[in-house]
């Protein structure tokens, strides 16, 4: 098992934007996506090797702060960077998500549990 604490990700409501009719990732996203390389990064310290096979997730949401979130919004910016720094090949392999939220942090963060399917 791979375990990783992240910075709370952006909601997809701020995660895109639309520009001239094209869809890209906001600043907000660069940004996660970004803080997300560095922590896995650094709590590896290495870059990751893929991994390439299937994969069981489990993640603990602690937010920032008491305001009403729905779940599925979180998951698309987490899994995305997580693909961006190397930890699995492409987020297609997560064959399971098991999700929690818990009691609010300063800053919020997100602790997610990989292993192997």
């Amino acid at each position: 098992m791979i375990t990783f604490v992240l910075p709370f990700p952006p909601s997809m409501n701020n995660y895109w934007r639309n520009l001239n009719g094209r869809t890209l990732l906001s600043s907000k996203g660069r940004r996660y996506k970004s803080e997300v390389v560095t922590a896995v990064y650094e709590q590896l310290k290495k870059k990751p090797k893929s991994i390439t096979d299937n994969v069981a997730v489990k993640v603990e949401f602690y937010p920032p702060n008491n305001i009403r979130r729905d779940m599925d919004n979180y998951f698309k910016a987490l899994f995305d960077s997580l693909t961006t720094a190397g930890v699995w090949v492409d987020d297609s392999q997560i064959k399971r998500i098991e999700s929690e939220w818990f009691e609010s942090v300063i800053n919020g963060k997100v602790i997610i549990y990989i292993n192997k399917k």
